[in-house]
């Protein structure tokens, strides 16, 4: 019982690290991922955006993973719908 105790305490720092990684890097990070997927989930046409290269525009069409952005007059760029960084809010 004794010998059982021991190989407990031996693994407790490694059980508790990993509890600690748990909460301080994996969880936020799937929190974060989720929050991404869902933007890109809600995007829609008229949507003003960053791409994650850094190009402003507004969602002129967006066909399954395909996303054509409005950057200027007359000028339109196809982007993986991946490549949205962020949708511009009206204080941007």
């Amino acid at each position: 019982m004794e010998e059982l105790v021991k190989n407990v305490g031996a693994f407790l720092p490694i059980v508790l690290m990993f509890v600690i990684f748990y909460f301080l890097l994996i969880r936020p990070q799937q929190k974060q991922q989720k929050k991404r997927q869902e933007m890109l989930n809600n995007l829609q046409k008229g949507d003003r955006v960053v791409t994650i290269g850094g190009i402003h525009g507004v969602i002129k069409e967006i066909h399954d993973d395909i996303i054509t952005l409005k950057v200027a007059d007359n000028v339109s760029i196809k982007f993986s719908k991946g490549g949205i960084d962020h949708v511009k809010t009206d204080e941007e």
